[in-house]
């Protein structure tokens, strides 16, 4: 039996879907366009096509090239094992989820560390994001958008977006107190400073924040796969179903070689 917690919160649930369903179909539909737009790519470029442009972009972006050659094998064992097609509809997922999260979390990182009357609510509402069980995420989203992909991406933004927001507000509270004196004698707006001074200065708790909400993502995606998400995480849950050892180890191999490519792409950024 429930308490009144668990009653209003159901109320709320059951509000937002009578009175905003308008709302959900627009956002339903933000998010879908993406999503169809970098799927389309993905989903129809053949494996070798894919691996020679992810070369290139790892060579621009850690300009090393044993790093390189290491990312396109993770793919190529991708491919070699099997699990294209699901690799590619969760780089789908995570690519999309993790850009809306960014999107969304850097000016709210930015308004919390400029506001101390909001800077409080903000972190409570981070800490509750953070701390929510994953899976409960998929309760509203379902509600909310039904079965498939936009609400996994959805349950994911949500999961990810705190760690950008926190590092993104601490980023630009630990610049020193000289440099925005400096950019205060010369006359700087608030914007010219937080664009010139404050934003670049931050950039490598911001790039760190980034990393992060990427690899949550990630992680997220294959819970989603239980609401319909598909990908690599489908395979997992199948797996799983099944208590076959073999096609989860190698789907959840898959995954962590996608989540090695991301995390060493997005260091190279941090680097450079």
């Amino acid at each position: 039996m429930t308490s009144w917690v668990g009653t209003f919160a159901e109320d709320m649930v059951n509000f937002i879907g009578t009175y905003f369903q308008w709302l959900l179909d627009i956002i339903k539909e933000v998010i879908n366009w993406p999503l169809e737009a970098l799927g389309s790519i993905l989903y129809n470029i053949e494996p070798i096509v894919f691996l020679a442009i992810l070369f290139v972009v790892s060579i621009l972006m850690t300009k090393r090239l044993i790093i390189s050659i290491l990312i396109v094998f993770a793919f190529y064992i991708i491919d070699w094992m099997g699990y294209w097609d699901s690799a590619m509809i969760t780089l789908n997922m995570v690519i999309v989820a993790a850009l809306i999260a960014i999107i969304i979390a850097i000016p709210l990182g930015i308004w919390s560390a400029r506001s101390e009357q909001a800077n409080p609510i903000i972190k409570a509402l981070m800490d509750f994001m953070q701390t929510m069980p994953a899976f409960v995420y998929l309760i509203p989203a379902v509600i909310f958008f039904g079965l498939g992909i936009v609400p996994g991406v959805v349950a994911t933004v949500i999961f990810a977006m705190p760690p950008m927001v926190r590092l993104t507000n601490l980023g630009i509270r630990q610049v020193p107190t000289e440099l925005n004196e400096v950019a205060d004698s010369f006359g700087s707006t608030d914007w010219q400073k937080l664009r010139k001074v404050q934003l670049p200065t931050a950039m490598p708790s911001i790039m760190a924040g980034m990393n992060q909400c990427i690899m949550l993502s990630l992680s997220m995606v294959v819970i989603t796969a239980m609401i319909g998400g598909g990908g690599l995480g489908e395979d997992i849950v199948y797996a799983l179903s099944r208590v076959d050892v073999a096609l989860g180890f190698e789907a959840g191999l898959a995954v962590v070689l996608i989540a090695m490519t991301l995390d060493r792409l997005t260091q190279s950024l941090n680097k450079g």
